[in-house]
This record gives structure tokens, sequence and C-alpha cells, in this order.
């Protein structure tokens, strides 16, 4: 691919964080990814979705993805009276993801979550984009795998 493939990057950071950690339990090599993907083209845009949680090792986190190249948008964390939390971009990043496909070549996302297969089919039908995705292995949706052009198996390549 050249430089005009035009990328953009959506980070599903629960999913990747809680994923990595359960298969490997490791961290996720975000700068490791940003070379990997500018090698493939131009990354026009970058949005990594976290959930806020005023603690000083999530601060320095978002502030490493900003100084990498990401916009970080965060929502609440949100605990429940019955213990449970709240704190789920699925709705968010789909809309991102929607008002981008027109303006880009490849959307990269990276998640597991098998609820993205529909748009990822539907971008790709639509729009003529290609879907690229980064997951880890047993933890990715079969679904999501299949809706991809290319999946991506988050490995040793990745880790911290």
């Amino acid at each position: 691919m050249t430089a005009e493939n035009r990328i953009a990057v959506f980070v599903d950071v629960q999913n990747i964080y809680y994923t990595t950690r359960q298969a490997y339990g490791r961290q996720f090599n975000y700068r490791e990814l940003w070379q990997k993907i500018s090698a493939e083209g131009e990354i026009v845009s970058a949005t990594a979705y976290a959930i806020h949680r005023d603690d000083d090792k999530q601060l320095k986190f978002q502030d490493a993805l900003r100084h990498i190249g990401f916009t970080v948008k965060l929502k609440p964390y949100i605990q429940r009276s019955d213990g449970s939390a709240k704190g789920d971009w699925d709705v968010g990043i789909a809309i991102d993801v929607l008002d981008a496909a027109s303006e880009v070549d490849t959307v990269v996302l990276l998640s597991g979550d098998g609820d993205f297969d529909l748009l990822l089919a539907k971008i790709r039908n639509d729009y003529g984009v290609s879907a690229e995705v980064y997951g880890v292995p047993n933890l990715t949706a079969n679904s999501l795998i299949k809706a991809a052009d290319i999946y991506h198996p988050i490995d040793e390549e990745f880790l911290l």
C-alpha cells in the first residue's frame, strides 16, 4: 500500500486492555501499533476510547496515547447501585467510524467485540473502505474476524 492510503484508527481501549491482560498478562504496545499502521499509509485520524477514572496511572496512559498521536475520548466511569459498572463506547465508536468512512480508504478497529461486525460490513459495502481488525486470538468474536478484510492477531509483537 502507498502513502495515498488514508487510514482512520479506532481503539476500544477497555476491550484491548482486558483481552491482552487476560490472554498474556501484559500491556498492549500502542507505539508499535502506530509504527506498523503508519507503514501502510497515512493515519489521518486515530481515536482511543477510554473510561475516565481520576487516577494517576490512567492519566499517564492517556497522556502517552496523546503523545503517540491519538485523540483520547473519555466517558465517565459509572458505578451502579448494584455494584456493577458501566463504561461502554460501542455507540460512540460506531458513529465515529461511520463519519470517517467516506473520508478514508481504510478503517482499523482494535476490538474483539462482535457487536462491531455489522458496522464493518456496512462500511465495506456502502463506502468501499477496507476494514482491518486487531484483536486477541480466542478473545475476538469470529463474526468480527469474518467481517474484516484483514484480521491482525494481537501477539508478542504488540505487547510490552
